[in-house]
Order: C-alpha cells, then sequence, then structure tokens
C-alpha cells in the first residue's frame, strides 16, 4: 500500500508539477507579449473562471475517485460503471449551464473586479472567452476521476500536461499573431489567450479519449468478477456523490475565493489611501497575477498528494486498517512538509532575482513575493488536511474551517492593506489559512485518533535543515550580489542559479546524511544510492 500511495503520488505529482512549471514559464514570453495591462485583464477573467470552474466540476474527480474506489474494495465494479455512463450526461449538462451563467453575468463580474471605468466593457470581454473552456472541463473531470478511482495517475497526469502545452503554444501564438500580424487591441490578444483555456480542454481530452480506448478491455474485465450484492439507484448514487463533492467544491475555491476577496477589496482600499487608480491596479497585477503564478508551484506538489490521498485512505477507512491509514499519513505529511518548506523559503529568500528574472525589476514585485512566497506552506497544508478531512468521512468539517478561513480573510483585509498596502492582503490571507488548518488538523486529531508525535518530531528536524540551508543560501547569495546586480534579467538567473544550486545541495546533504530521505522516500533512495556507488 506504501510503494503504491507513492508510486500514484509520484506520478500525479510529477504531471503536476510539470504542467504548472509549463504553466509558470509561458509567463515570461507572455508578460513580455502583452505587458502588465494585460496581465491585469488576464487576471480579472481567471479568478472569477476558476471559481466556476470548481463549482461546474462540483469537486468531480476526487469525489468519484472517492466513490469508486468504496465500491471496488467492495468488489462492486458495475456501481462505479453506472456512475460514469449516466455522469457523462450530467457533466455535460452542468458545463453548458456553468458556461451560459459566466457569459450572461460577465457585465455584473467586471464591474465587481473593480477595475476602471474605461476598463469595463475589455474585463467583460475577456471573461466572456474564457467561459467556453466550462464546457468541457466538467465532462474531462469526470473521466480523470474514474481513472484515479481505479488507482490510475497516469492518464489525469498525462492529460493534464498535453491540456497545459496545447493552452500555451494557442496563448502565445495568438496573442502574439493577434498584436504582431493583425494589428489587434491588447483586449482582443488577451481574450484570445482565455479562450485557449477551452482549446487546452479539447486537447487534454482526447488523450483522455485514447486511455479510455486502451484501458477499456482491462475495465470490462473488472466488470467479469463484480459480485452483484449492491443495487443502488442512480438517485442514491447521486446523492453520495454530492455528499463527498459539496466539501470538495469547496476545498477547490478556497484560493480562488481569497483572490477574488482582493479583487473586489485591494484596489479600492489603495485608493481609499490615496494611490492613484493605475498604481493601485498594477499592485493587483501584481498580487493575484505576477506573484501568485510563482508561488503556486510548491503547491501543485500538495494537489498531487490531496489527488492521490482520497482513494488510499479511503480504501484503509472502509477495511478498518488503521495501521496502513497512520502510514500514509506520517509519509505524506512529512514529505510535503520535506519538500514545500525549502522551496518557500527559497522563493522569499530570492524575491528579488526571481520576480526580475520572470518579468521586470520592480520593487513592489519583490516586496510582494518575498511576504507571498511562505503562504505557499499554508496552501500546501490546507489542500492536504482537507483531502484528509475527505478520506475519513469528515468532510462536513472542510465547509467549516474554509468559511472561518474565508471570514477572517474578509474581516482583515482592508485594515491589514491600510497598514501595509499590499503585503497585508498577503497578510490576512495566511492568517484565513491558518485558522482552517489548525480546525482541520484537530478534526483529524479526534475523529482518526491520529498521533501527530512522529510527525512534529521530523517537523523539527525539517525545520533545522531548511534553517541551515537558508543560512547557506543567504551568505552566497549575499556575496555574489558584489559582484552580479538583481536589476538585471541574465544576472539574476545567474543568482539564482547559484544561490538556489548551494542551498539545494546543504538541504538534500543534511536529509542523505541524516538517513532522512531514506526514511521518507524508501526503497527508491536507496536503489538510487546503490546505483550511484556502483557508477562510481
Amino acid at each position: 500500500m506504501q510503494s503504491k500511495l507513492l508510486r500514484g503520488t509520484f506520478i500525479l505529482t510529477f504531471g503536476t508539477i510539470l504542467s504548472k512549471v509549463i504553466g509558470l514559464i509561458y509567463v515570461i514570453p507572455f508578460y513580455q507579449i502583452v505587458g502588465k495591462h494585460g496581465t491585469q485583464l488576464y487576471s480579472y477573467s481567471y479568478v472569477p473562471y476558476t471559481i466556476f470552474i470548481s463549482i461546474a466540476t462540483a469537486g468531480v474527480p476526487l469525489a468519484v475517485s472517492k466513490f469508486i474506489s468504496k465500491y471496488n474494495a467492495l468488489e462492486e465494479y458495475a456501481v462505479g460503471r453506472k456512475l460514469f455512463k449516466s455522469g457523462i450526461v450530467v457533466m455535460l449538462f452542468t458545463g453548458i449551464v456553468a458556461f451560459l451563467v459566466m457569459y450572461l453575468a460577465a457585465p455584473l463580474l467586471a464591474e465587481m473586479s473593480n477595475p476602471s471605468k474605461k476598463d469595463m466593457a475589455s474585463v467583460t470581454t475577456v471573461i466572456r472567452a474564457v467561459s467556453f473552456a466550462l464546457i468541457i472541463v466538467p465532462f474531462m473531470s469526470l473521466i480523470r476521476g474514474y481513472f484515479q478511482g481505479h488507482q490510475s495517475m497516469g492518464p489525469s497526469a498525462v492529460s493534464q500536461v498535453v491540456e497545459q502545452i496545447v493552452r500555451i503554444v494557442f496563448t502565445l501564438s495568438g496573442a502574439y499573431v493577434v498584436l504582431k500580424f493583425l494589428n489587434g487591441t491588447i483586449v482582443s490578444a488577451v481574450s484570445v489567450a482565455t479562450f485557449a483555456a477551452f482549446i487546452g480542454a479539447i486537447g487534454g481530452l482526447f488523450v483522455l479519449f485514447w486511455y479510455w480506448y486502451k484501458r477499456k478491455p482491462y475495465l470490462d474485465e473488472l466488470l467479469k468478477h463484480d459480485k452483484g450484492t449492491i443495487d443502488i439507484s442512480l438517485k442514491e448514487i447521486y446523492k453520495e456523490i454530492f455528499i463527498y463533492a459539496a466539501p470538495f467544491v469547496f476545498v477547490g475555491i478556497a484560493n480562488p475565493l481569497f483572490q477574488f476577496i482582493d479583487q473586489f477589496t485591494l484596489t479600492r482600499a489603495l485608493m481609499e489611501m490615496g494611490m492613484k487608480e493605475k498604481v493601485a491596479e498594477v499592485a493587483f497585477g501584481i498580487l493575484n497575477f505576477e506573484s501568485h503564478k510563482i508561488v503556486i508551484i510548491p503547491v501543485s506538489l500538495a494537489t498531487a498528494f490531496s489527488l492521490t490521498l482520497v482513494p488510499s485512505i479511503t480504501k484503509a477507512f472502509v477495511e478498518n486498517d488503521r495501521k496502513s491509514m497512520n502510514r500514509q499519513l506520517n509519509q505524506t505529511f512529512q514529505v510535503l512538509l520535506y519538500l514545500t518548506l525549502p522551496a518557500a523559503i527559497g522563493l522569499s529568500l530570492l524575491a528579488e532575482p526571481v520576480y526580475t528574472a520572470f518579468y521586470e525589476h520592480d520593487v513592489l514585485g519583490t516586496q510582494v513575493l518575498g511576504a507571498y512566497a511562505p503562504v505557499a506552506i499554508l496552501f500546501s497544508l490546507y489542500a492536504v488536511t482537507a483531502a484528509i478531512l475527505q478520506g475519513i468521512n469528515e468532510q462536513r468539517f472542510t465547509i467549516l474551517s474554509l468559511l472561518v478561513g474565508l471570514l477572517i480573510k474578509l474581516a482583515l483585509n482592508i485594515p491589514l492593506i491600510k497598514m501595509f498596502e499590499t503585503r497585508g492582503a498577503v497578510l490576512a490571507t495566511a492568517l484565513g489559512y491558518m485558522a482552517a488548518i489548525i480546525i482541520n488538523l484537530i478534526v483529524i486529531k479526534t475523529f482518526s485518533r491520529y498521533q501527530f508525535r512522529l510527525v512534529w518530531r521530523r517537523s523539527l528536524l525539517i525545520v533545522i535543515f531548511a534553517g541551515l540551508m537558508w543560512a547557506g543560501t543567504e551568505i552566497v547569495y549575499k556575496l555574489l550580489l558584489l559582484f552580479l546586480s538583481p536589476a538585471s534579467k541574465p544576472q539574476s538567473v545567474i543568482l539564482i542559479l547559484l544561490s538556489a544550486g548551494v542551498g539545494a545541495v546543504i538541504y538534500f546533504y543534511l536529509g542523505l546524511k541524516s538517513g532522512l530521505i531514506d526514511r521518507l522516500f524508501g526503497d527508491r533512495v536507496v536503489r538510487l544510492k546503490q546505483k550511484l556507488r556502483l557508477h562510481t
């Protein structure tokens, strides 16, 4: 079970990280093509789109994977197939409805986003362009959930990567052609870039159809071994799916909702402080698009863990295998912290050259990214703790924890913005997420009887290693600043590679010497070390 959890996690992690990295790299040329104003328009459309897509899919991949995993464990394979067949129709319907609602509500969403009056029509156009993707994505999410329920993570990982590649190629080439060859406006270019979500979804769907064609004989073979002792109606199936899915919707829209609060409060609050409208809008773009795109990279690991955890923990929970469940939880928390903590610390420390390398040298961008990077750890912990709650059938508490977190964000956002400007919004987000995570951890401890002792001990060791890594990286970075300038793009890249390289060597060396990596990643690391010894 442990190796299967890790194998599935690594496949999905690799796919998710690759997808996120591709999604980050394109930001560099995209920013050069459309500029700051273009990225602001893009951000105004993508936050509401993410909320709509989360609601339209209704947490389908995770809810369906949990449902199918549960009935597969009972050898009731026909129940899962019954859900799949009817679910395709339902998801097509919800996708079309979500598209129509977002398309028609675009003017209202544009007004709520509080751009300048002259930009209202532009934001409406861009929101409508991205809404077309809602037709396909829910349908695609059902197929991904079906494969994940069969402990098959490859289709989701590959389709994610293909979807991202197709989307980005269309985004960059479309925006470039509109501006350079067709002499179009920034609004037209950004509209083409957001419409790319629809084109990318077609690419991802094509991959899933191919996997379905290849795997269908195996899936049909499982049906022959169906016990057939459970006869469950579609009404009961969807009732169970809805109970699973409702909390997933809240988890899926957690981050976009926090961003949406910034979308309708940040610009207004900064202008009330006397900041010029254009400067306030630039600050919004830096927070909600430019910095967020970088910060979300370490979080992709948590997303991958969330997707893999649910079916595995559900299986252990249904079979009442507490030992297996505790082992999985121990490993997940430790691996997550081991990988996300240094990434977040490194991003914060090297915020100036990182922001320059991706965009341009900007004092506000550096400040916001430096403050925002550590929040990636909270994003990751929230995703994983919420996924664990689904696995132990206490998903109702995810709604409570998120509502508490959002309430704190909403209450503190404007006061903190007025105290610390843009960084105040980051602080309000951090406090909101911390409250939600604390609630989730209390519920996990109470209902699963899971003891955090081992995780606390290992976490302390990981924090010490991360502290030593930070010290080493800081020293190298300060020395390099004597010769290199973070205001230059090429020199920023050199600063990042050398400083982060030294930090990574220190961190992983400490992990290897202490045996921590062996305990976290198991046989794979042992085999790798043996191979390295053979070659040396």
